[in-house]
């Protein structure tokens, strides 16, 4: 997730007025689908290793508690993260509809 704030901070202009505000592939910054792109997979990383931690934590093979319990944390995090971001997404979505109408 840290990550994931890092590159959104890069995107952003270190004073206002300072960048031309756009950070598409043509300006040589990262787009905004890559942007959601690899915080999907990073997402999907982290619900497979929380997957592989329960099932090791359910069979008595887990070598370390504590850190399964961290790779579920980090996992429902990111996954609420994730759906945030697709709720807002929706509100924007249909927000733009009502104001085109």
């Amino acid at each position: 997730m840290a990550d994931l704030l890092n590159k959104v901070g890069e995107l952003l202009p270190k004073e206002i007025g300072e960048q031309n505000l756009r950070f598409g592939e043509e300006s040589g910054g990262v787009s905004f689908a890559d942007l959601l792109k690899s915080s999907f997979e990073e997402t999907n990383v982290m619900q497979e290793e929380a997957e592989k931690a329960a099932t090791d934590v359910a069979t008595g093979t887990v070598k370390d508690l504590h850190q399964a319990a961290i790779a579920l944390g980090k996992a429902e995090s990111s996954l609420k993260l994730m759906l945030e971001v697709r709720n807002k997404a929706i509100s924007a979505y249909r927000e733009i509809l009502r104001t085109q109408m």
